[in-house]
């Protein structure tokens, strides 16, 4: 009989690694939290068991009403060919279908409700056990063209609560309930760790191809996690080993090295032909000890061009998954081949390799975390992600890893925006005339945060009022306050002081935000009250004319003669005749004492000085020093 070889190494490997260490062997179901909020009577939280396939809304939740259709209740056939359609109308929740367990794949129900408009899918047991995970089928042609389509989430729950359900809605009542993935993904401080198992191989069918699609796509938003201090990345790679009395097979010496410890399954699951099992796990290896070298260099980002690069240039279709293709990849990443290749060692010695025991020992669940036997498997924060491989969805779940409000801003990307904003303002505050909103998208759903805009914060709610404050806030929509232009003169009630009240204008009245009426000052006799007056409302203002000969005085609220205002003009051009005057005299007199007072002094010195010593222009002085007389 002729053995599949991938069938063999399979066998052996989880029969050696379950049945050698039976009391640390562990699975464990990532669940998430499955809320009903009404009816009353059947209200409650439950645990439901997350799909490996579809996106989970890690980091976020989905409030809706559940639906049990009355035909084709296991969503084994198209929902079409029955015209049933789950389509949430405007306004409404969105739609999560209940099926029943059985008779299909996991898989192929929740394609068939996705594609009749669910939003989300529950699939309810029909046998009382605990709760598994959904994954997909052996991925053949048919299949792989759904599985790679599910976008929505869905998860198994327990028959006896399936019952429930069931029930509340054949009674007529409106079922709601709550799916929260908030804590499905630990986020207990602003870095998260997290590790991908994953394989070398590039010939395992759909699911390589799946892998090798997500690590070109995710490199990019890896790298910047890693080179900001975000994240803390690992790889890892499975493998299995055959039992002692194997060893010597011709399976598992092509299968495996260093004696039958570190085996991987065959590449074409063909014997004959094409590259062997201990081919893929002496790559595994390589890639392993490029990561560790790479981290050595404080560079560990690296890894992700190795294996990228390593997939496009080294391909085993195109014979060229050998150590001469590799080489040549880590020279152009400017790795040291030396160090990589003593971090490998002999693959032919008949002892422990360090690397692969470690990884081995890695596949082993410890804590909350159970054993790794998927492959690829990605672990966040020490919890199993299910769901795609796909790069928004697994950022989902990194950014969900990240303490609340230390996320750093790729999360907020537009790979991983709810776009809730787009529907409704998300229910947020929102100024369309300025084109501004408080409603933001982000992985863990929308927000309603008042704007920061061109340096101006606004504060409020975010729900029913955001105002402008601050310096320079007039500046946007002129602040939320009442404005208006007339008779080419423009008119705000926004002060800007730094605070957020608006305050009509001189001239008007009114709440300063949503009105100010102009003040007829002549009506209401707060102008033009003299005699002579005559008062004329303007929008803003007022005129105020005098009769006669008269001139008005606003700041005086009186009237005037021109005679007087002239006569007072000349009386004001004496007065300022006269101290222009005073002014100039009392500056010559101070000029005329200063010319005295320096003739005087500079006379007294030369006075001085001459009793010591004769100057050029005075005759020589009698010294009476040896008059005999003396």
């Amino acid at each position: 009989m002729k053995l599949r070889r991938s069938s063999f190494c399979v066998f052996l490997g989880f029969l050696v690694l379950f049945l050698s260490a039976p009391s640390m062997a562990k699975f464990v179901v990532e669940k998430n939290s499955l809320t009903v909020t009404s009816p009353d009577n059947i209200k409650g939280t439950h645990d439901s068991a997350i799909g490996n396939f579809g996106i989970p809304q890690y980091g976020g939740s989905m409030a809706g009403n559940v639906v049990y259709p009355k035909d084709n209740k296991k969503g084994c056939k198209e929902f079409d060919e029955s015209g049933i359609s789950f389509k949430s109308k405007p306004g409404a929740l969105p739609t999560i279908v209940l099926l029943d367990r059985g008779n299909c794949f996991f898989a192929l129900k929740v394609w068939n409700a996705q594609k009749a408009g669910a939003s989300a899918v529950l699939v309810a047991d029909d046998i009382e056990e605990k709760l598994i995970t959904m994954d997909t089928p052996e991925e053949d042609g048919s299949s792989a063209k759904y599985i790679e389509n599910i976008t929505i989430p869905s998860a198994l729950i327990e028959k006896s609560f399936g019952g429930k359900l069931k029930d509340a809605i054949s009674n007529g009542d409106m079922v709601n309930v709550n799916l929260d993935w908030r804590e499905a993904v630990p986020h207990p401080d602003d870095r998260v760790e997290y590790e991908l198992w994953t394989n070398s191989n590039d010939e395992c069918g759909v699911k390589c191809d799946m892998l090798m699609e997500f690590v070109k796509d995710f490199k990019g938003a890896a790298q910047i996690l890693e080179k900001g201090g975000y994240t803390q990345f690992t790889p890892h790679y499975i493998t299995w080993y055959c039992p002692q009395a194997f060893t010597l097979s011709k399976q598992c010496k092509s299968q495996c090295i260093n004696h039958g410890r570190y085996c991987a399954p065959d590449p074409e699951q063909d014997f004959s032909t094409g590259y062997d099992g201990k081919d893929v796990v002496i790559e595994n290896l390589r890639q392993l000890c490029v990561f560790k070298v790479a981290n050595e260099t404080k560079k560990p980002w690296v890894w992700w061009d190795y294996v990228t690069d390593f997939q496009i240039r080294c391909p085993m279709k195109e014979k060229k998954y050998n150590k001469k293709c590799a080489d040549a990849v880590i020279e152009s990443l400017g790795l040291d081949i030396k160090k990589i290749e003593r971090c490998m060692g002999d693959p032919n010695n008949d002892a422990e390799n360090p690397v692969l025991k470690e990884e081995q020992d890695a596949q082993v669940g410890k804590g909350s975390r159970g054993d790794v036997t998927i492959l690829p498997t990605l672990v966040v924060n020490n919890r199993q992600y299910r769901g795609k491989l796909e790069k928004g969805a697994v950022m989902k779940a990194i950014c969900a890893g990240f303490e609340e409000t230390t996320e750093p801003a790729i999360c907020l990307s537009s790979d991983v925006e709810t776009n809730e904003c787009l529907e409704n303002n998300g229910g947020c505050w929102q100024d369309k005339s300025a084109n501004i909103t408080a409603c933001k998208d982000t992985f863990r759903g929308r927000v309603c945060e008042c704007p920061l805009v061109d340096g101006v914060q606004f504060k409020g709610d975010g729900y029913t009022t955001c105002a402008a404050s601050g310096p320079g806030r007039c500046k946007i929509n002129n602040g939320g306050c009442w404005h208006e232009a007339r008779n080419g003169h423009a008119y705000s009630a926004c002060l800007d002081d730094g605070g957020v009240k608006c305050k009509c204008p001189a001239g008007f009245k009114g709440d300063g935000v949503k009105n100010c009426e102009d003040i007829d000052e002549c009506r209401e006799k707060k102008a033009c009250q003299c005699p002579e007056c005559s008062c004329k409302n303007t929008w803003g203002s007022y005129d105020c004319t005098c009769s006669g000969d008269l001139l008005y005085i606003r700041d005086h609220d009186t009237c005037i003669s021109k005679t007087a205002r002239q006569e007072g003009r000349s009386a004001w051009t004496v007065f300022w005749v006269i101290l222009v005057g005073l002014v100039m005299a009392a500056a010559g007199a101070y000029l005329l004492y200063k010319y005295r007072i320096r003739s005087y002094m500079d006379s007294e010195i030369r006075a001085i000085m001459a009793q010591y010593m004769p100057l050029d222009s005075q005759s020589e002085v009698v010294n009476h020093a040896n008059d005999e007389r003396a």
